[in-house]
């Protein structure tokens, strides 16, 4: 598909800075050429910007008059290729009909405008909405609901009982639904707690390659609409995530976490089970999670890599805080100031 820059202002409010009729047919790097739409959303890239020789970019405001090609001029940058790059490249459609290397069971219910792809499984009871698409060997379990336009890549498994919202999507090798780790200690050993609730994801979620979001212990494990999650996260039993918050590759959230709308999670990060998180709240990456956290705002944990010796040094010094604390204790004390310290502590 090859479109105008006019055509691409127009439908998407951009101020255009140059010739209307020049035609691009894909999005790309800077270093690119040919009728290729790159973009800068930040002046760091202004050196790739002033050598760039695509056809035409999206900038802001700031930055437009530096572009030495057309320029599509928008508010937010990054959004705006994100959508028009869509439009350039769009996503492969549901081929409708079910391939013959496919089980499906007799009682499931698939729409018609589905696409069910080669050694594919769609279990009992289950149904599959329209336009929906599984990819290579996707196994779908019993009584599951796939809504309208879900996309199951390839290799995808959703258990028994799971219900995936409209247009979500579930990219390689993911799994939803798998037991939560539930055990009893008895004795010496443990005794599985069965797993009987299950996974609820709303709509327009998008799920990375290889994360697994376990099913509720009683009550249900539950993605909100507009959840986006990178890859390899472990999501435990009955965590809920609120509307729109990101999740980075990596991330580990243990059970009955609740984690609300709007966050930012940074890669790496791990989180305490029954924390609950407010809204808007971002944890840079790497982060530890182990409390509670109401206000928004930016936090972080975990000290960033230090030079080996550097960091043998620091590791001995923190090693050494209980007896510094217990040595500046006795010193506060003699000097008649413990009793005003131990009033801040209380007043905080």
């Amino acid at each position: 598909m090859a479109l105008t820059l006019g055509q691409l202002a127009v439908r998407f409010g951009c101020e255009l800075h140059g010739n209307p009729s020049i035609l691009v047919d894909c999005v790309g790097t800077l270093d690119a050429e040919g009728p290729v739409l790159g973009f800068v959303a930040s002046k760091v890239y202004l050196p790739q910007l002033l050598a760039t020789r695509v056809a035409a970019v999206v900038v802001d405001a700031k930055l437009a008059p530096s572009s030495p090609v057309p320029a599509l001029v928008s508010a937010n940058p990054h959004a705006t290729f994100a959508h028009i790059a869509s439009l350039l490249h769009p996503q492969s459609v549901a081929v409708p009909g079910v391939h013959p290397t496919a089980l499906v069971h007799p009682d499931a219910q698939v729409d018609p405008t589905a696409e069910v792809g080669p050694w594919c499984m769609v279990g009992a009871g289950s149904k599959i909405g329209a336009r929906a698409l599984l990819g290579p060997h996707c196994t779908v379990g019993a009584q599951v609901t796939l809504a309208d336009d879900v996309r199951l890549l390839a290799r995808v498994t959703v258990c028994d009982g799971v219900t995936i919202g409209a247009r979500s999507t579930l990219h390689p090798g993911c799994v939803v639904g798998s037991d939560g780790f539930g055990y009893a200690r008895e004795g010496q050993g443990w005794t599985k707690v069965p797993q009987v609730g299950t996974v609820r994801v709303g709509e327009d979620v998008e799920i990375g390659a290889n994360t697994t979001i376990d099913r509720g212990a009683l009550g249900d494990t539950v993605i909100c609409d507009g959840v986006k999650l990178d890859n390899q996260i472990q999501i435990a039993h009955n965590v809920v995530i609120g509307e729109h918050t990101a999740v980075a590759a990596c991330v580990g959230i243990a059970g009955s976490t609740r984690i609300g709308k709007r966050c930012m999670i940074g890669g790496g990060t791990g989180m305490a089970g029954h924390l609950v998180l407010g809204d808007d709240i971002f944890i840079t990456g790497f982060g530890m999670v182990t409390r509670s956290i109401d206000k928004p705002g930016l936090y972080s944990s975990v000290l960033p890599v230090e030079e080996a010796r550097s960091w043998r040094r620091i590791v001995g010094r923190i090693k050494r805080l209980d007896s510094m604390a217990a040595r500046l204790a006795a010193l506060e004390k003699a000097a008649g100031v413990a009793a005003a310290l131990q009033q801040e502590d209380s007043d905080d």
